[in-house]
């Protein structure tokens, strides 16, 4: 499910929800902002008047209208976290998550606006998708580990490293040690890498699923070479086995005298037991027939 189409859930089945900018199905996250950014926004008397209706009355549509003119606030935050190297539909789709808490939860009589009090929720539902996304930054467990994570991009700016003088002001500022921040900073550069590349990639056999992957592994290929490994030992020596002492010489001096396969010559093999060359082809042929009614035995 992507961000419009997660929000699509919470649109009323009235026209009042047509009214509000949504008239179809919006095809990518490029046209899901032009529609949330066009929604009207509330004044505080008709925020505060809607979220009294969905607290006394529970009324869905009341909140439906809360969290539709708000979602423009979902994507203005969810945009500060795109240097995490995740969609920007995901991240708007978790912080839509952290806004219908905040829906929920929000008291009027506080005097506050929901823009104030849905920050924080926003937030919260972002960073959690990250570092659970995230997979080598296992070391954001602690409250001051996760602040940590989440500013150190923005005290860093620009710069490819961090100075000395940086390090330690922010674990100063942020009440961890220098080291910590020296080993996120380290996991954060490294990132993680894609393992298949995206389908448009027109280099797509140079992802490290190209040169990872191994056929070696696939089951049938197991079985395959083990049976190849089991022809070559035992296979190959009973059919061997099974020749009277000419015939094995032969195919040995034929066929299994170098690995490159430039065996003995029928003549040279004819010379050496004194028959003629014609004669030594049919003694192999015949051995490899026998050979070949042994090796059956092994497929």
């Amino acid at each position: 499910m992507n961000a419009a189409s997660a929000t699509s859930a919470l649109m009323p089945a009235s026209n009042h929800a047509l009214a509000l900018g949504f008239s179809g199905q919006l095809g990518n996250i490029d046209a899901y902002i032009s529609a949330v950014n066009r929604l009207p926004l509330l004044t505080q008397e008709e925020e505060h008047a809607l979220a009294r209706r969905l607290r006394d009355r529970n009324d869905l549509a009341a909140a439906q209208q809360l969290i539709l003119s708000h979602l423009r606030l979902v994507v203005s935050i969810a945009r500060g976290y795109l240097g995490y190297g995740l969609p920007h539909a995901d991240l708007i789709q978790e912080g839509n998550i952290g806004l219908m808490k905040a829906v929920k939860r929000f008291d009027p009589e506080q005097g506050v606006r929901l823009v104030s009090y849905a920050v924080h929720w926003i937030k919260a539902e972002i960073h959690e998708y990250i570092l659970k996304n995230w997979r080598l930054v296992k070391i954001a467990t602690t409250k001051a580990h996760r602040k940590l994570f989440f500013n150190l991009r923005s005290h860093k700016g620009d710069a490819e490293t961090m100075s000395q003088a940086q390090i330690d002001d922010l674990a100063h500022k942020l009440n961890v040690k220098r080291e910590e921040v020296i080993e996120m900073e380290t996991r954060l550069s490294g990132r993680d890498i894609a393992l298949e590349a995206p389908t448009d990639d027109e280099d797509e056999h140079f992802a490290p699923i190209a040169y990872l992957s191994s056929d070696a592994s696939e089951p049938t290929q197991v079985l395959a070479a083990r049976q190849q490994d089991r022809l070559q030992t035992e296979g190959l020596e009973a059919a061997l086995a099974k020749l009277d002492d000419r015939s094995r010489r032969i195919v040995e001096a034929r066929w299994l005298a170098n690995d490159d396969g430039s065996g003995a010559t029928l003549h040279e093999l004819a010379d050496e037991f004194g028959v003629s060359a014609e004669r030594i082809r049919q003694i192999e042929a015949a051995a490899l027939k026998k050979m070949k009614g042994a090796l059956a035995a092994y497929a």
